[in-house]
């Protein structure tokens, strides 16, 4: 359990900034995310979407401002009101909690399917290898890939491999998800065997914050959508109102374009 009760927030970001040297591009971001909680984050290409979900498990620095994982600042300590960053080892300790699905697969092409998904608990947890292949064979048969194990991922379609992506960030037993735009990557006719694994898992309890362009998912399955532009929180609430009554002339001239 986290130093805060259960009843803070899994995810709070505090004014949180990022520059790529002269590019600002997170302007102040603040929101959170509760346990149990679906948030999903809409917006152009360019708006800081997929830079703020890498901020969240210390994958980018932050410039200024402060993010918290289950009541624990990541990526920093903080002494004197001063910040300094974790040494490598102890952000990836913290990152061990927070499991993130990308929009490429990132398997390892010469490893089997069952291989990919037991090497993190293996090598990062130090699981027994006969413990994890056993949790590693039930996920696998949640996300419908039980007959997959010992194939190789160029075997596999673009979902299936997106599907074991999920298994493998789900052997790390994390406490929240993260989905940087998972289905875009993918042929339509696969889309949607990856969002039916994902509203399990939000049907489960999984705190997630999901990047996507899938509207109907947001409405569907989401918590909190949160529309950004050029950096910064435009819009917030509860997905059905803000895509069916969007307050906001950038959200409303988005919204135009994609639905």
């Amino acid at each position: 359990m986290s130093l805060e009760d259960a009843s803070a927030p899994m995810v709070r970001a505090e004014q949180v900034y990022k520059n790529f040297g002269a590019l600002n591009v997170l302007k102040g971001i603040s929101l959170e995310v509760k346990r149990g909680e679906v948030m999903c984050l809409i917006g152009p290409s360019g708006s800081g979407k997929s830079t703020f979900l890498r901020c969240i498990n210390h994958l980018e620095d932050v410039n200024a401002g402060r993010l918290y994982v289950d009541g624990v600042l990541v990526g920093y300590r903080e002494k004197g009101g001063k910040l300094y960053e974790l040494h490598p080892r102890d952000a990836s300790k913290q990152r061990r909690d927070i499991g993130m699905v990308f929009q490429h697969f990132n398997l390892f092409p010469h490893r089997t399917v069952l291989e990919n998904v037991i090497e993190a608990p293996t090598q990062v947890k130090k699981l027994r290898k006969a413990t994890a292949v056993a949790r590693a064979r039930e996920l696998l048969d949640r996300v419908g890939l039980a007959d997959k194990a010992y194939s190789y991922p160029a075997q596999l379609s673009g979902g299936q491999q997106q599907r074991v992506a999920i298994a493998r960030a789900l052997a790390m037993d994390p406490k929240l998800m993260l989905f940087d735009e998972p289905t875009s990557a993918l042929d339509p006719e696969l889309v949607g065997e990856v969002l039916g694994v994902m509203r399990e898992l939000a049907a489960d309890g999984m705190t997630m914050v999901v990047v996507t362009h899938e509207m109907g998912f947001a409405r569907e399955v989401a918590d909190q959508l949160v529309f950004m532009d050029a950096g910064v929180v435009v819009e917030a609430g509860d997905p059905r109102e803000v895509l069916g009554n969007p307050q906001h002339d950038r959200t409303k001239a988005f919204l135009s374009r994609i639905l």
